[in-house]
């Protein structure tokens, strides 16, 4: 693999909090299951919450799920179906207002788990700017290894769609 060839995306940063192996696979274009449950559900909600907002917005090799102007801010949405995973969230949204003020472009985050009706904001501050840029560095180190990592048998495993590349 070429190095030009991987750029971190979302979801790279989102499978990174949840599993490496599932960064691995992901990078490498290897898809879990379509059809699994929760893969449905999320993209369910995606579609039909927040039916007001600007969708899919995509910047480079990032897509947000939903951008909005509030007081003359920039909020950029991220929608999911549990706060279960509420730290990957908040790295993945934390990753694209990154990548935007990279680009010069000032946002602030918004987290919105519909199922929940909770809505959480995220800031980019030094600290997180800081652990953004050693995740991306670990992540390329992920996926440039030769294999994946080992399957290691963790509390996000059961509802897995990947499951069957790791247990089958």
């Amino acid at each position: 693999m070429e190095n030009n060839e991987i750029r971190v995306t979302g979801t790279l940063m989102w499978y990174y909090y949840i599993c490496h192996r599932q960064v691995w696979l992901m990078a490498r274009q290897i898809v879990p299951e379509k059809d699994h449950t929760n893969l449905e559900l999320g993209r369910f909600l995606q579609e039909t919450a927040y039916a007001r907002d600007k969708k899919e917005v995509t910047v480079g090799h990032l897509k947000f799920d939903l951008i909005r102007k509030r007081d003359g801010q920039l909020i950029v949405g991220e929608v999911k179906k549990s706060s279960r995973y509420q730290k990957s969230a908040t790295m993945q949204l934390a990753l694209y207002l990154y990548e935007l003020k990279e680009l010069g472009i000032e946002a602030q985050g918004e987290l919105l788990f519909p199922e929940e009706k909770k809505r959480l904001s995220v800031l980019l501050y030094h600290e997180l700017e800081k652990e953004i840029e050693k995740a991306k560095s670990d992540i390329l180190r992920i996926t440039y290894l030769e294999s994946p990592p080992r399957p290691v048998k963790g509390r996000y495993c059961r509802n897995c769609a990947y499951g069957d590349f790791c247990w089958a």
